[in-house]
């Protein structure tokens, strides 16, 4: 999203502006600075950056909003306790060269899987190609580590082969961590919504999500092409429209 256009708009309104940072972090984007009151962030996620927490953090803009979100806390109980907040200190400690490599990783894969014959869409705004790269590349310091992708055939199966068949990518919902994850959205995430739905918002079949962890790039890549080349293998008739 154009952050510097919906701040101006919010300001014009008056009305609050609060951007979910949580795949992006403080280190690849400052929202303040695009005119954001409210920032949220799954802390579970790259924030703590090793898979074994639960937390979320909101940062405001002003104080008077901090004394608000603050009053609310207090009151509800909502608060981490002293080791979960350890442990989000200990993640924000390595935060800024997870971030750097992660983003490292994930563009080499998103350039990887864009020459593959069995894959129809590459999603990673650190593509040339992507619909909001120069966007991205505006406000952002680096790309991320969450790719998707979906498939030439949109076929359910032929997509769970593939996160089934992958040995370095876990199968798993969640992302951020230092471990590399997969999963397939019609399944997994988003399988409570209609199906109607799920592809209005570009959610098909076939679409994997990578969350691309700190192993090796190289090592992640043979990964996936094998996992690719053994589904593939599993149906003739795949195979066969591929060459």
């Amino acid at each position: 999203a154009d952050l510097r256009a919906i701040g101006k708009i919010s300001k014009e309104h008056n009305v609050l502006f609060c951007v979910d940072n949580t795949f992006a972090s403080p280190i690849a984007q400052k929202p303040i600075e695009y005119g954001a009151d409210l920032i949220v962030h799954s802390a579970t996620k790259y924030i703590s950056g090793h898979s074994d927490l639960i937390a979320g953090l909101v940062i405001t803009a002003t104080e008077e909003l901090g004394a608000k979100i603050k009053f609310i806390q207090n009151a509800s109980g909502a608060i981490l306790g002293p080791f979960d907040s350890w442990l989000v200190i200990r993640g924000i400690e390595t935060l800024s060269l997870r971030i750097k490599q992660h983003a490292e990783n994930a563009q080499k894969i998103a350039e990887f899987l864009t020459t593959e014959k069995l894959i129809k869409n590459v999603f990673y705004p650190g593509l040339k190609t992507h619909q909001n790269h120069e966007i991205a590349k505006s406000q952002q310091k680096y790309f991320g580590g969450v790719v998707t992708f979906d498939l030439v055939i949109d076929d359910k199966q032929l997509a769970s082969r593939i996160v089934s068949g992958t040995k370095l990518f876990k199968l798993a919902e969640s992302l951020g961590g230092v471990k590399s994850l997969c999963c397939l959205p019609c399944e997994m995430t988003h399988k409570s919504i209609p199906v109607e739905k799920r592809y209005q918002s570009g959610v098909t079949d076939s679409l994997i999500r990578l969350s691309v962890g700190l192993e090796d790039a190289d090592d992640l890549i043979a990964d996936l092409k094998q996992a690719i080349k053994n589904a593939v293998s599993a149906n003739v008739e795949t195979a066969s429209s591929l060459n």
